[in-house]
């Protein structure tokens, strides 16, 4: 068996380790002096920025659902406002349904009224004048009969009360 040359053991200090240990430690401690509190600041200022930014998120978040509340109260509101002037409008209708039908129900009665007075008095115009022109007639007839005038007036008086004689009795009989 061959053997190369050399031992391997236990690290040999000489010139070659003490250098390297030397730029080890020169460059740990410009690393530790410059670069690592950089990069150390960096990343702090990142955990704030993030920190904020969470902060803020949570913040909106918040307002939204804050102002989805408030909308939600707002509509609520506007569908209470709503209903009530469904409400409103539909007794509004129903009470003028009522007046209408009131107002139309007391003109019925009115023009039947005024038709009553009117059939009324036609009728009275209309007896009025058979009466006239019976004692016309009768007054006529009479003087024919007679052969002589007589005085119309009192005639007409005797005529109207024989013909209102006649109108009772034919009235109950």
């Amino acid at each position: 068996m061959l053997f190369l040359a050399g031992e391997a053991g236990v690290i040999d200090i000489n010139g070659t380790v003490i250098v390297e240990l030397l730029t080890f430690l020169v460059m740990f401690g410009l690393l530790a002096r410059y670069v690592y509190p950089e990069i150390v600041k960096q990343a702090e200022a990142r955990q704030r920025t993030i920190a904020e930014q969470l902060a803020a998120a949570e913040k909106a978040r918040a307002e939204a659902d804050a102002h989805l509340k408030e909308a939600q109260a707002k509509l609520e509101d506007a569908r209470k406002t709503a209903q009530g002037v469904i409400d409103a409008a539909g007794k509004s209708a129903e009470q003028l349904r009522q007046e209408m039908r009131q107002k139309a129900e007391e003109e019925a009665r009115r023009i039947t009224e005024a038709s009553r007075k009117e059939i009324e008095a036609e009728r009275d115009r209309a007896i009025q004048s058979v009466r006239g022109e019976v004692a016309n007639l009768v007054v006529t007839a009479t003087e024919k009969v007679i052969g002589e005038t007589l005085d119309a007036n009192k005639h007409k008086q005797l005529i109207d009360k024989a013909i209102d004689q006649v109108g009772r009795d034919g009235g109950t009989g």
